[in-house]
């Protein structure tokens, strides 16, 4: 069983190989066809191979782009069935993270929460796999205050890492109402990049498809790398005219700092997919999440 699992997990990482040299000759064609187009300069980078580019779109189809794979992402079969996760926290938790992670489960329909104990990563992980658990969430904190956000997504990844500020709990906010069970809707903001469409399967695929009767609503709401996570429920008055709006909790920002290739319990073994570099000097300037940045 282990040599398989080593095999499978080779071959997936050969694919999205493959799958981004793929991107990113597509993305030279595109960038080439458009000076072409325009009657511009050809970019710089782009001048050492435009001849070759250029031969290869003669053979190209008219398509469209060539777009990876669908069947090696690793979010092929979501919305086929609802998703399966399995919260948990840190080491000896303090009772804001117990609190914390009872109410984060609540954020999730199908989710389920385990108490950490003894078990270390290795053995929840594999206990995930074992019982077809789709993804593994990880809550750390510091100083009693909840800081750390990991996603894994089973059973090959990808791993994201997140930081979390300002959390306030559900019974922190003002004329907090009761927690419906339905399946929320889902709003996205300000994810414009190929960085944040990452992201943003990441996220939406934690949730199960909702009914369109469902008056549940959840907003990840992009400023400047930094998620706002808000959770509503909503209901009509006046004849069905006006919307009321009644935030349920809780809610919190979170920054995306680090992307790996792999599992959580694979640690630094796996591949980098992105990471945040803060001290670099153009980092303030960027958005990653938002503008058409390279990663």
């Amino acid at each position: 069983m282990l040599r398989r699992q080593a095999r499978l997990r080779r071959e997936y990482l050969y694919r999205k190989t493959v799958e981004d040299q793929k991107r990113t000759i597509q993305e030279k064609k595109d960038k080439l066809k458009q000076a072409l187009e325009a009657h511009q300069r050809i970019p710089l980078e782009l001048r050492k191979d435009a001849v070759n580019l250029y031969k290869d779109m003669e053979w190209d189809d008219e398509g469209g782009e060539a777009l990876p794979n669908p069947e090696d992402d690793e979010y092929r079969w979501a919305g086929v069935s609802d998703p399966k996760i399995m919260i948990s926290t840190s080491r000896d938790p303090s009772s804001r993270l117990k609190q914390f992670a009872k109410e984060f489960r609540l954020l999730f329909p199908t989710a389920q929460r385990m108490n950490r104990g003894n078990y270390g990563i290795e053995e929840m992980v594999s206990a995930c796999k074992a019982n077809n658990v789709t993804d593994f969430i990880l809550l750390h904190e510091h100083r009693g205050e909840p800081n750390g956000l990991v996603i894994c997504h089973l059973p090959y990844g990808p791993t994201a890492y997140f930081t979390l500020y300002n959390t306030v709990m559900r019974h922190e906010v003002p004329d907090m109402k009761t927690m419906s069970e339905e399946y929320p809707h889902l709003i996205f903001h300000n994810f414009k990049s190929r960085l944040g469409k990452r992201v943003t399967n990441i996220l939406k695929y934690l949730f199960p498809v909702p009914k369109e009767e469902s008056r549940r609503v959840m907003t990840f709401a992009n400023q400047e790398d930094f998620i706002s996570f808000r959770h509503h429920s909503y209901r009509k008055v006046e004849n069905g005219r006006d919307l009321e709006l009644n935030e349920i909790g809780p809610r919190f920002e979170m920054r995306l700092f680090l992307i790996r290739l792999g599992t959580l319990d694979q640690g630094t073994a796996a591949d980098t997919e992105w990471v945040l570099k803060p001290f670099l000097n153009t980092a303030k300037k960027r958005r990653f999440l938002s503008d058409d940045n390279p990663w």
